[in-house]
């Protein structure tokens, strides 16, 4: 009896490929995941063409460094990294993205604080606009650790900084989420 390819798990593939150089692991994993890193860079972009020049570009760089994979983490959460890193990395060098700068530059108070109650008032489609609104390395981190689930270590690996510096810039970004959704849509 043959197991379909949608039966293989991630780990599975990527340990064919690596044990036995087969390439037919990686191509199941491009498949599963090439329309994923394509969403992921767009919400980053905001450029369709762009995003699906970048999603061939991370997965060939995952293929290249796939034999490296060590599985301390799942092969989504590697891929995505890469991803976001990726994105990340264009944005920093084409000087739209600045994070530092622009923080000091969009302080908010003091006073707020995100507050759990507060961000769950917030529904998914002023969430969205209020993303958009965002420094898209406040985003990114966003995305990374609630829509995709990323541990904090990989969030930071992203980002190439510390644990505790990604830490503070989530905390920093949950504050501004409640912010402007104060300043937006809570006061008439």
């Amino acid at each position: 009896m043959d197991i379909s390819r949608d039966q293989i798990s991630d780990k599975e593939l990527v340990q064919l490929f690596i044990n036995s150089n087969k390439h037919s692991g990686f191509s199941e994993l491009y498949n599963r995941y090439i329309k994923k890193v394509e969403n992921k860079c767009y919400s980053l972009l905001k450029n369709r063409q762009l995003s699906a020049e970048f999603a061939n570009d991370i997965m060939s760089k995952a293929f290249e460094k796939l034999p490296s994979f060590k599985g301390t983490s799942t092969f989504s959460t590697w891929l995505y990294t890469i991803t976001y890193n990726y994105c990340i990395d264009y944005l920093r060098s084409k000087k739209k993205m600045h994070y530092p700068e622009w923080d000091r530059d969009h302080q908010i108070p003091e006073i707020i604080e995100e507050n759990h109650e507060e961000i769950a008032e917030i529904s998914y489609q002023q969430l969205l606009v209020i993303l958009e609104l965002l420094h898209p390395e406040e985003k990114a981190m966003i995305l990374m650790k609630y829509r995709d689930d990323l541990p904090m270590k990989q969030v930071a690996i992203a980002l190439r900084v510390s644990e505790s510096a990604a830490k503070m810039r989530l905390k920093r970004a949950k504050a501004r989420v409640v912010y402007m959704y104060k300043e937006k849509f809570a006061n008439p």
